[in-house]
């Protein structure tokens, strides 16, 4: 695309930074400032604040269409053991006083980066679309509360309803690679967090006590019956316990212990039942015990299934196609992984339109190097996202991904045009 090689230094050296600094769901601070000042630089009218440290920059180009890309900004309580020499070396305090590594180990940095660069090149390329472009840096993702705090800050009453949101999310495929896919994108999912009461004691007289840690782990191993006994098995159903937390020192039975799961599918409807089930298990193990009080039970927000809207999917399809040729186009089927990129999509009655891809962030040579001839097989030996060794190959991610961004946008503002322009003649 004409201008990314000036444009794309700068937002490598921007990527880098933020991927050194990374910040906790919440926490955004110098992530957001960082954004906003490159918006500002583009000549986006930029408003912080949005949401918690939400950033909306708002670049207007005549009449036209909104159009929209979401970038999200928080990065992951993880280790990073890449080995980069940018690699982030940060801790942070947990909303619980628990201090934690953190890591960009889901490429929020990357698509900050991307968002940015697109944002440059279509300020310096306005003869090749018409409208309003808005770029949303959107908060606390990893948690799902981001976009709907920004919804409820008044985000489309104060910067308009969008014609069409876009987002793109980087993914264990080679570099110059974007997926897209009919239906169901991404996950419906919901966080459920549960503290077990026991009573506590002496490691050496468990008579004595009621052992928190025994029930944790018997509802661990229970709640995969959700799946294997309750769920369909034609529709995926995964249920992960990825906290588990209890005790400080072996000869203690603590009086408590904590579980933090994680559930995702592929309809709301089946995402409450999972909860429910959920719900039922840990009450009942609890009782089991002989837990002296109930278990604290807290269901977060429930993300819903990420569907592309088809019309302006297949318009950023073809766009897609022509700029990269149709072998780098590839449909992906659904992914497990959640998202709350779907609350932009409710926020407004008619619902928004929105489209997301994936874009591969993985190098030539990597590629090559992964064992296996499919790219199913070469994928599951390749490092994903929330790894604590996932590590995009940066300028070429880049490079494709600012690329891809703003290559969505004049498409669309040029149908619409072409569409009002008709209906004004009919």
């Amino acid at each position: 695309m004409a201008g990314l090689d000036g444009v794309l230094p700068q937002a490598l050296e921007l990527y880098r930074e933020l991927h050194a600094a990374p910040e906790l769901s919440g926490q955004e601070e110098h992530t957001a400032a960082r954004f906003a000042a490159w918006l500002r630089d583009a000549g986006c009218e930029v408003t912080e604040g949005v949401g918690g440290h939400g950033v909306v920059g708002v670049l207007r180009n005549g009449e036209g269409p909104l159009v929209a890309l979401r970038a999200d900004m928080d990065a992951l309580p993880i280790a990073e053991s890449t080995g980069l020499p940018y690699a982030s070396t940060r801790t942070a305090t947990t909303g619980d006083g628990r201090s934690v590594p953190v890591a960009h180990a889901c490429g929020h940095d990357a698509h900050v980066a991307c968002a940015a660069g697109a944002a440059s090149l279509l300020g310096r390329a306005r003869d090749t679309w018409s409208g309003t472009f808005m770029v949303i840096g959107q908060p606390a993702e990893e948690t799902l509360t981001g976009a709907r705090a920004m919804l409820d800050d008044g985000l489309f009453e104060r910067f308009g309803v969008p014609d069409v949101i876009l987002a793109q999310h980087v993914a264990p495929l080679p570099c110059g690679v974007v997926a897209h896919g009919p239906g169901a994108l991404t996950a419906a999912t919901t966080v459920v967090e549960v503290v077990i009461h026991g009573r506590g004691g002496h490691g050496a007289a468990p008579h004595l006590s009621i052992d928190p840690v025994l029930t944790a782990a018997a509802t661990v191993q229970r709640l995969q019956s959700v799946v294997s006994r309750e769920n369909n098995p034609f529709e995926p159903l995964v249920v992960t316990v990825g906290a588990l937390r209890a005790g400080t020192v072996p000869n203690v039975i603590p009086d408590r212990a904590e579980l933090g799961i994680s559930i995702r599918c592929c309809s709301d409807d089946q995402l409450d039942r999972a909860v429910a089930a959920v719900e039922r298990i840990v009450r009942a193990e609890c009782a089991a015990a002989g837990c002296p009080r109930d278990p604290d039970i807290t269901v977060g927000p429930k993300a819903p299934v990420n569907i592309n809207e088809p019309a302006a999917a297949a318009r950023v399809h073809a766009a897609h196609t022509a700029l990269l040729g149709a072998r780098r186009v590839l449909s992906t089927p659904p992914m497990l992984a959640g998202e709350d990129f779907p609350f932009f999509a409710h926020g407004s009655t008619p619902a928004v339109p929105t489209v997301y891809w994936f874009l591969g962030c993985v190098s030539a040579a990597d590629w090559r190097a992964a064992p296996g001839r499919s790219p199913q097989e070469k994928v599951q030996s390749l490092p994903a996202d929330h790894a604590a060794d996932f590590a995009p190959a940066a300028e070429a991610t880049l490079r494709h991904g600012i690329s891809a961004a703003a290559a969505a946008v004049p498409a669309l503002a040029r149908v619409e045009q072409r569409q009002g322009t008709e209906a004004g003649h009919r």
